[in-house]
């Protein structure tokens, strides 16, 4: 099923010898992620920087990424497709497991949570953007929120959850940016 949704074009810029900007890259983004267990899930990591201030002549790592988690004091952008979830409770865990378990083996998956699977903590200020269709964030309070086309979320490493409900796929953009606990 990941193979049939549509490439994430990924266009770079730069400063050239002259000191004027232009595109360096105008591709489809590489740097892709599935997993096999949970048709439909792909997470395309676009862009990373490997510190902050961030150099912005930095060779270009994000191929070199795994897990979930930014470099330490670093960022990376990633966009989410979040199938819809399954009906079926074990196999919905058996989903999020083959996830957490695989390419997010770094998030504080949380296992023992009952009311769903997919609760976890990310210790990074997340800036989320709903590029389609609707999820619901679920807080460990119990409080779900529901979120749409257009609608920002900013998760501030907080354990949470996201769910897609509906019948058609979620796309979400993400930026985590590391941060300390103060």
């Amino acid at each position: 099923m990941s193979a049939a949704l549509p490439p994430i074009r990924r266009v770079v810029t730069g400063d050239g010898p002259d000191g004027k900007s232009r595109v360096i890259e105008d591709a489809p983004a590489k740097s892709i992620k599935t997993v096999s267990e949970r048709p439909g899930y792909r997470a395309v990591n676009v862009w990373r920087t490997t510190e902050f201030p961030c150099l912005v002549t930095a060779e270009d790592s994000v191929g070199q990424h795994k897990g979930i988690l930014p470099p330490k004091g670093g960022t990376i952008l990633r966009i989410i497709d979040f199938p819809p979830e399954p009906k079926d409770p074990a196999e919905l865990k058996r989903r999020l497991d083959a996830t957490f378990g695989g390419i997010y083996a770094d998030a504080a998956h949380d296992k023992t949570y009952k009311r769903h699977p997919g609760m976890h903590t990310t210790d990074t200020v997340d800036y989320c953007v709903v590029l389609s269709g609707r999820a619901q964030l679920e807080l460990d309070s119990g409080r779900l929120v529901e979120v749409q086309a257009g609608d920002c979320v900013v998760q501030n490493g907080t354990r949470h959850r996201w769910h897609n409900p509906a019948e058609e796929p979620c796309v979400m953009a993400v930026a985590l940016i590391g941060r300390t606990r103060g």
